[in-house]
């Protein structure tokens, strides 16, 4: 057997408050693609952290290449030949692509005392390194930030081969990608499996690891749970040792009472994304809206929401003509909108959970210009039990919360507001099976109990089939179908969204 090019023993890891990593230990192959699973909050940022030298282990050991290491500082394990990948991409979009890949160790000519970059050298070798990744298509001199983020991805790809990277963590790289540029990158990832670098992939997509891996290991609340061979396991069995439990329903939609409309909308027109778009969604109902990237799907939501104006049409709430050309507008009127982009749109990670949950109810928590720190605790308290989300107080600040858990204070935040209308884009994105299980149960109590109508949109097809009441499909800015959940089928849907004529 191939002696592992990383080995992990027995790390610990604290924060205030906090046991993040409790004696875990793995290791990975040379030419071994290793998913790493677990619930948001489970450890697995940290540890990779730990691994690319941001943290430093309380206790414990990292042996690389045969070595026993001690990584102070990112510098340190890039030397050594470890590469990150993180989910925010650490690319300069003003620079080239050649730039990008050799930002730090860029080829000089020296001249006695004094050096200047090397340009042809540069551009030549960059563009080497991106046709040994079999990426013939793109300009070496071409500005990242006029990149897609499937080829921004492959920049940073090429800029870990380029400082000859022995290992390559890779955290949630298909998380913003749509179906082509998943397919590129999964090639990409095989081509470096076939150069002997070791792989440390990071995915809440099950799908995604059976595809790919070779090996998974799962964490669960900081400690390690076990390492299988991926053609030894299944969904079920990692699903159990990620969450301590199976889960028995990922999708625990309630029957619920279907009532008057909550929200009409008429040929609503905001070109090019929002075409003559008209539909109703009740109270106690989930109205799925399906989609391509590109269909329309976010943009048809932000002008309900007010983010981006209508041109023309119209939006009624319980039957009466509403102006909303704002976001505090459609507040006022009980619309409540959780954005696809938690990180920019949805939450001030600055601030803490309190401070976030507060955020659509300040003026119910506010005396004579003073806020009432004590209401916004009670709020953010209940919302931390409601959820269960994971944080040692309310005064946790938002941006050191799980990916799963910052979602959970989106949300929590809205449903404050007591609305008559939620729309939910992308729910769970980026979540964790667990967590995805409670949004759903979630969802579907609000609807069912409260009577909450709910305008979902989601790319993940499952997702729509298992919690929608009535699904809409949107295409090139248009609704072009419209299915109940007795009538709706995987190929119907993805017929209606990739089809050239209406089912509507």
């Amino acid at each position: 057997m191939t002696e592992p090019i990383l080995q992990v023993t027995d790390i610990h890891k604290r924060f205030p408050g906090v046991h993040a990593l409790k004696g875990v230990g793995f290791d990975v192959r040379p030419g071994e693609i290793h998913a790493l699973l677990g619930e948001n909050g489970a450890g697995k940022s940290t540890l990779i952290k730990i691994i690319a030298g941001v943290y430093n282990p309380d206790s414990g050991g990292i042996n690389f290449g045969g070595q026993a290491v001690a990584f102070t500082n990112p510098r340190d394990a890039q030397n050594a030949g470890v590469a990150t990948m993180y989910q925010e991409l650490s690319l300069y979009p003003e620079l080239t692509v050649a730039e990008n890949i050799f930002m730090g160790h860029a080829p000089h000519r020296n001249f006695g005392l004094f050096s200047i970059v090397d340009w042809n050298t540069m551009y030549s070798q960059a563009k080497e390194l991106l046709e040994e990744l079999e990426i013939y298509d793109m300009d070496v001199k071409r500005q990242v930030g006029t990149l897609n983020v499937g080829n921004r991805q492959r920049v940073e790809i090429a800029k870990a081969l380029s400082l000859n990277a022995r290992l390559l963590i890779m955290d949630e790289p298909t998380a913003a990608l749509t179906e082509s540029d998943v397919e590129s990158l999964f090639s990409t990832v095989r081509l470096l499996r076939e150069r002997g670098v070791g792989i440390i992939y990071i995915s809440h997509k099950l799908i995604e690891v059976f595809e790919l891996a070779d090996r998974v290991t799962v964490l669960r609340d900081g400690e390690y749970i076990g390492t299988k061979e991926v053609s030894e396991t299944n969904e079920g069995e990692l699903i159990s040792m990620m969450v301590g439990r199976s889960i028995d329903n990922l999708f625990p939609k309630q029957e619920a009472e279907i009532g008057d409309v909550v929200l009409e909308v008429r040929n609503l027109v905001r070109e090019p994304h929002t075409k003559n778009i008209s539909f109703q969604v009740r109270a106690g109902e989930i109205v799925g809206l399906a989609g391509l990237v590109g269909s329309g799907r976010s943009e048809t939501a932000q002008v309900i929401f007010g983010i981006d104006t209508a041109e023309s049409g119209d939006i009624y709430i319980h039957g009466q003509p509403v102006k909303i050309t704002q976001p505090a507008q459609a507040i006022e009127h009980g619309i409540a909108y959780v954005p696809e982009d938690r990180g920019t749109q949805g939450l001030i990670k600055e601030m803490t959970i309190r401070e976030n949950v507060s955020m659509a109810v300040l003026k119910q928590v506010s005396h004579a210009s003073f806020i009432d720190t004590d209401a916004e605790k009670n709020i953010a308290k209940q919302a931390i039990e409601q959820f269960g989300i994971r944080a040692y107080s309310t005064e946790q600040i938002a941006n050191k919360l799980s990916g799963g858990n910052q979602q959970k204070v989106v949300v929590s935040k809205w449903l404050a507001s007591n609305p008559l209308l939620i729309i939910m884009d992308e729910p769970t994105r980026g979540v964790d099976v667990g967590a995805k299980a409670e949004i759903h149960r979630l969802m579907s109590a609000l609807a069912a109990e409260r009577g909450l109508a709910i305008l979902m949109i989601s790319s993940e097809l499952p997702e729509i089939l298992g919690m929608s009441d009535r699904i809409l499909v949107m295409r090139d800015g248009e609704i072009v179908a419209e299915f109940t959940r007795e009538e709706a089928t995987q190929q119907k849907i993805g017929a209606a969204m990739m089809s050239a004529e209406s089912v509507v």
